[in-house]
């Protein structure tokens, strides 16, 4: 009879010990859930807005042949440990229409500030692939519609890059 005892209690703490699993599985999964929605997933708002920026920039891009203004010459120290390396850049800058070209010149002190610190915070290894160079040409399209409005500038070109 004690054996009895001994094996129902054996198994009501085995059923407890599997639903407390159970329940301790689901909470890991819903907290998971939570942590990736929260820290990694954008929200669908911004997903779609992105999205809708991505597709508004990339077609009238393409589609529409804008103005050239040229940009001044800069020449900055790079962001190298010995401080030893410098990159002279020449861009032409492809706009949308001529107020924007008439804002580029407006706003050149804005622009200047901003494509120096930019250009000054690179290194020799991040500016040495061509993958890098093309990046570089998107960062500074993307600190320019900042500055000017978005999708105002179509197109950066480099005329003149020397890393020394």
């Amino acid at each position: 009879m004690a054996d009895e005892d001994l094996g129902q209690e054996g198994k009501k703490g085995g059923k407890l010990k599997w639903i407390i699993i159970v329940v301790v599985l689901i909470l890991l999964g819903v907290g998971g859930w939570f942590g990736y929605k929260m820290f990694f997933a954008a929200p669908p708002a911004e997903n779609a807005e992105q999205a809708q920026a991505q597709a508004d920039a990339q077609v009238p891009a393409e589609a529409v042949q804008g103005q050239l203004v040229p940009l001044p010459v800069f020449l900055v120290n790079l962001a190298d440990p010995l401080g030893r390396r410098y990159l002279k850049l020449g861009m032409e800058v492809e706009v949308r229409d001529e107020k924007v070209a008439a804002a580029l010149t407006q706003e050149q002190a804005k622009i200047k500030d901003a494509l120096l610190l930019l250009l000054s915070s690179k290194t020799y290894d991040a500016l040495s692939t061509m993958a890098d160079k093309m990046e570089l040409k998107q960062e500074v399209a993307d600190r320019l519609n900042q500055i000017l409005g978005k999708g105002a500038v179509l197109r950066v070109y480099i005329t003149e890059m020397v890393i020394q």
